[in-house]
């Protein structure tokens, strides 16, 4: 299944209304990308609330690990998911329950039912992209990190 494009512009107003980010499937553990995303987004400004039913109770960056979106009190304006696309669809159905604005699944998550179901209820979606990859390359910060420079590299460096 084929993501969808999204214009710059779509994905720069979400980044920028976007406050507070309940980020389901957060890890504990300090090498996995939800772990690494959910610690740039928080030094970019955004309150990241992760989720995450296994380390429910524990501290994680300083916030507190909640089982479900429905034990977050606070607003939300965007559930960020890192699960499969199969979960993303009952995620999507809690994110609409709870108010939240916009619907992010992260690489590999596409889930066009759930989609359409947040769009139906007026919430904002984005497939297949991650939000701290999208806030680097619309900023100019993928430079900083080796990408664009062919110093980063799936290849074998030839020698």
């Amino acid at each position: 299944m084929e993501a969808p494009k999204y214009e710059d512009s779509y994905v720069k107003s979400i980044l920028a209304d976007v406050k507070t980010i309940a980020m389901v499937g957060a890890s504990t553990n300090w090498n996995r990308p939800s772990y690494f995303a959910m610690k740039y987004l928080q030094a970019k400004g955004y309150r990241v609330i992760p989720v995450n039913p296994v380390a429910a109770g524990q501290d994680l960056l300083g916030e507190t690990v909640r089982a479900s979106l429905d034990e977050i009190e606070e607003p939300v304006d965007m559930v960020d998911i890192f699960r499969n696309a199969e979960a993303a669809g009952p995620i999507t159905d809690d994110a609409i329950k709870i108010g939240a604005k916009v619907v992010w699944m992260q690489f590999g998550v596409i889930n066009p039912e759930a989609a359409a179901r947040a769009e139906e209820a007026g919430l904002r979606v984005v497939m297949d992209r991650c939000p701290k990859v999208e806030y680097a390359r619309l900023n100019g910060e993928l430079s900083w990190n080796g990408f664009n420079s062919k110093v980063i590299s799936s290849k074998r460096r030839k020698l």
